[in-house]
């Protein structure tokens, strides 16, 4: 659901240091929110910190949000330590073959190009006459 940023409170948290956000402003004007944070049915902030803080450095007046059903202070405790820890860093490995994959589609070969022009002319063909 789509919540107004004034509307949410942020509490007491545990990272203090949000790390670089202007690089994660940057992915969210580039290619929008692509998780919710978390609030509780009071709009407490319970996950998603710096996508809040990197929203309103962007000038969004809304946010998509999950919202869950928990107002004990324990229970909103757990639940930022464990968004924060369950998550898991591509490996250098990973990093590299991505960064190959993405040069690989953004730059392809000259094969590759043509291969490409003769599938969309056969697709296009194909609408055509059917």
């Amino acid at each position: 659901m789509q919540v107004p940023i004034e509307d949410i409170k942020v509490k007491k948290r545990i990272r203090k240091d949000l790390g670089n956000i202007e690089e994660l402003a940057e992915s969210m004007r580039r290619f929008g929110q692509l998780n919710p944070i978390t609030i509780t049915r009071k709009n407490v902030l319970i996950a998603g910190g710096r996508r809040l803080e990197a929203a309103r450095r962007l000038g969004w007046h809304v946010i998509s949000a999950e919202v869950l059903d928990v107002s004990d202070k324990v229970s909103v405790l757990e639940l930022e330590i464990e968004e924060n820890l369950q998550r898991q860093d591509f490996s250098p490995g990973e990093i590299s073959e991505a960064a190959k994959e993405l040069d690989k589609l953004k730059h392809p070969g000259f094969f590759r190009k043509i291969w490409n022009a003769l599938a969309k002319l056969v697709k296009k063909i194909f609408r055509i006459e059917h």
